[in-house]
């Protein structure tokens, strides 16, 4: 007695064709299809395969039959229930069967040839099944696949696995669905795509949110020291080039000004540079930090999320004070700055990702190295072209325009009047800057806030280093205990100044800069004329 034909209800078409219609997200619409399908009477198991890169090539079991790393049918979803073995779990996709090379097998065969292949029955035509005691065993006769086509372009294919034959009728209705299905697994991807530009997008605005005040702050480069002038020439040669930078310098001495500079003048300005401060993430999410995690990866994980390689993908990520970056996750840096791939956390697809490196430390990495703390090949491929920014110490002829650019922007700011006057320049000057730039700025910044009537006062320790109006230092025993006769004529000028300033431009009097010099208002006021200084006007 001939078995009877598989037939799809005409309730499943309908219903699916609507559900295809308002589902967006794509795992919850192949779930859909395969679920609804399989729970026609007589099916047996459905299952969709879609066109992906080769990623396990090396231990796919079709590898024999696809020797190249080339697009294949990834199984995606998969639904059923076995007769023969009920405890097996059908919705399994990580089975023998998971890979198809296009163009093998049935299955490869409809992706290759974009037609339907339908087979009525496999004890008649047992060529189409791969494992003929399987399908005797489960009572499977018939098997129908169809592409899944849109616009011309194959996406992958569904296939249906049946315990009665399956016939032409039955094949037209999987056309259609496939058809549905197809068109909605293309939307589904736009909305997917669409929806991951724009948490990029939301991700990149972030981040650059987080480091506006702080790249506002330092402005453009400033200065007119040789070691600025060397710096501006490193950073013309390397800047049009993807070569891999390490900047190195305390802190506060404007490295990410570097970096910022060096990618705003290469051929990936119009993408974003992403800054991850390797020094605040916590140990446990460095991986995720930067290679990004899948939901469910861990405790917490509640939704995907791209790391700032991909935010970066395109343009520029500095690593500042990449010395922090733990020992057991620099064998995964190093890859992909090597080839450019890397896996989310939880997630076992392989990315690519095309990003300029530049990192940033104020550590000595060399000695890192030799303590064992940082990877010797990793600090190898960060130091292709390595620049070095100086402390504020050693570059005192700067000071002046940095302090002017400074004081204009905090007086904008603050909405307040204020001056620099030279007495103001020579005691910045005479400082050490310990905290370099990002000490200047606070302190102009602080200066503006407690200024009365326009007059500046800075609150700095005092140094233990004057200066010569070369920017050498001087005054101290132990480096030498002779002063030229210029030397001392500067020491002398700013001297007075100081003292000028902060009497507020009095000479005579309690406070006066004569009481604070211990000298004769008389004797004040004569070198005032003799060095040609101009006394500050009194408030």
């Amino acid at each position: 007695m001939e078995s009877p034909h598989f037939e799809l209800s005409v309730e499943c078409v309908h219903g699916l064709l609507l559900d295809l219609a308002r589902e967006r997200a794509l795992d919850p619409l192949l779930d859909l299809v395969v679920h609804r399908l399989a729970e026609q009477t007589d099916a047996a198991l459905a299952r969709i395969w879609l066109v992906r890169e080769g990623d396990i090539c090396t231990s796919c079991p079709m590898r024999d039959e696809c020797p190249q790393e080339v697009p294949c049918l990834h199984l995606v979803v998969s639904a059923g229930e076995s007769r023969a073995e009920p405890d097996v779990d059908w919705s399994r996709i990580d089975g023998d069967f998971r890979r198809f090379p296009i163009g093998k097998r049935k299955v490869g065969s409809v992706a290759a040839t974009t037609e339907a292949v339908c087979v009525e029955d496999v004890r008649q035509d047992s060529k189409w099944i791969a494992r003929p005691d399987w399908a005797e065993r489960e009572g499977v006769l018939g098997f129908g696949g169809q592409p899944l086509v849109y616009h011309g372009e194959i996406l992958g294919v569904l296939g249906l696995f049946t315990r009665s034959r399956f016939c032409a009728e039955a094949l037209g209705s999987l056309r259609m669905l496939a058809d549905h299905a197809a068109a909605a697994i293309a939307n589904a991807r736009a909305f997917e795509e669409n929806a991951r530009l724009r948490e990029q997008l939301e991700l990149e605005n972030e981040y650059l949110r987080d480091e506006i005040s702080e790249a506002q702050a330092f402005g453009e480069i400033v200065g007119v020291s040789a070691s600025i002038r060397q710096i501006e020439e490193q950073i013309e040669q390397v800047a049009p080039t993807d070569a891999t930078v390490l900047i190195l310098g305390e802190s506060g001495t404007g490295k990410e000004l570097v970096a910022r500079e060096i990618h705003m003048r290469s051929d990936r300005a119009e993408r974003p540079m992403i800054r991850v401060n390797c020094a605040s993430v916590p140990k446990e999410l460095y991986e995720s930090e930067f290679f990004g995690h899948v939901k469910g990866a861990f405790t917490g994980a509640v939704k995907d999320r791209v790391g700032r390689f991909a935010t970066a993908d395109g343009g520029t990520l500095f690593l500042d004070e990449v010395g922090e970056i733990p020992l057991e996750l620099q064998s995964k840096l190093l890859r992909v700055l090597q080839e450019g791939q890397y896996e989310r956390v939880g997630d076992d697809r392989t990315r690519t990702v095309d990003v300029r490196v530049v990192a940033a430390t104020n550590r000595n990495i060399t000695r890192e190295v030799k303590a064992g703390r940082f990877r010797e090949d990793l600090f190898y491929r960060l130091n292709v072209f390595p620049i070095e920014v100086p402390p504020l110490s050693k570059r005192i002829e700067d000071i002046p325009l940095l302090a002017e650019q400074f004081l204009a922007r905090a007086i904008q700011k603050l909405k307040r009047r204020a001056r620099l006057t030279e007495a103001n320049m020579a005691e910045l000057q005479r400082y050490d800057w310990p905290g370099n730039v990002r000490e200047l700025q606070n302190a102009i910044e602080r200066a503006v806030i407690t200024a009365k009537s326009g007059r500046l006062r800075f609150d700095l320790p005092r140094s233990e280093r004057a200066s010569t109006p070369g920017g050498e230092p001087l005054g101290d025993a132990e480096a030498s205990d002779i002063l030229t006769d210029e030397a001392i004529r500067e020491l002398e000028r700013n001297n007075l100044l100081a003292a000028l300033e902060s009497a507020d431009g009095k000479i005579y009097g309690a406070g006066g800069a004569a009481e604070l010099l211990g000298l004769k208002p008389t004797t004040v006021a004569s070198r005032i004329q003799r060095l040609g200084l101009k006394r500050p006007a009194s408030p």
